[in-house]
């Protein structure tokens, strides 16, 4: 007899229960089905040192993979850059999207683990909103996630969190996003 146990990610109940009726007087929305959410988590990871050496690309995707708890895919060159002897349709990189519950899990992971294992780390920047209502962030090394062994790590990698909302505006996904435990700055920082 199979077990029928539903399982829901924390960051998910506490949105349901806690953060959404919030989030709609704070926002002053008149149903709880316009307040923002999020819909997907995309994880990007470039690998410009795979047009000459496949072995990387395959650890670029192994470690995507372990981070994501997902099955990376392949990124493909759309045109040829001559100046960076890349050719159309050669693997320059791998990505994943996350939805539902990976999402929430990735997500959780990255608040409580992720980020407070960055080295300096001062907060997230609020001026990394795209003016629709998601959210970018770079992560310098791979490492900070507790899934990636250091001693099988041969050289270390960036990727890019991607965090879309239905959000209508910056200020929305803002409150979203801090609700959810992301540990912004108050002010905009200068590159």
């Amino acid at each position: 007899m199979a077990t029928t146990e539903t399982y829901t990610p924390r960051i998910k109940e506490r949105y349901e229960s806690e953060l959404r009726p919030a989030l709609k007087d704070e926002l002053g929305l008149k149903s709880v089905m316009q307040v923002p959410r999020i819909t997907k988590i995309t994880l990007n990871m470039g690998v410009g040192e795979a047009k000459n050496d496949a072995k990387q690309l395959d650890q670029a995707i192994e470690e995507l993979t372990t981070i994501a708890g997902q099955r990376a895919q392949v990124r493909r060159a759309r045109k040829s850059v001559a100046q960076f002897k890349i050719r159309e349709g050669m693997p320059i990189g791998a990505k994943v999207t996350l939805r539902g519950a990976r999402m929430y899990e990735f997500l959780d992971r990255l608040v409580s683990i992720a980020l407070p294992r960055i080295r300096d780390f001062r907060g997230l920047d609020v001026g990394s909103f795209d003016g629709r209502g998601n959210f970018s962030l770079g992560i310098r090394e791979q490492i900070i996630f507790p899934e990636i062994n250091y001693d099988d790590v041969a050289s270390i990698r960036g990727l890019d969190v991607t965090i879309t909302t239905t959000a209508a505006n910056d200020a929305e996904a803002l409150a979203l996003l801090r609700g959810l435990g992301l540990p912004f700055t108050e002010e905009r920082r200068e590159q």
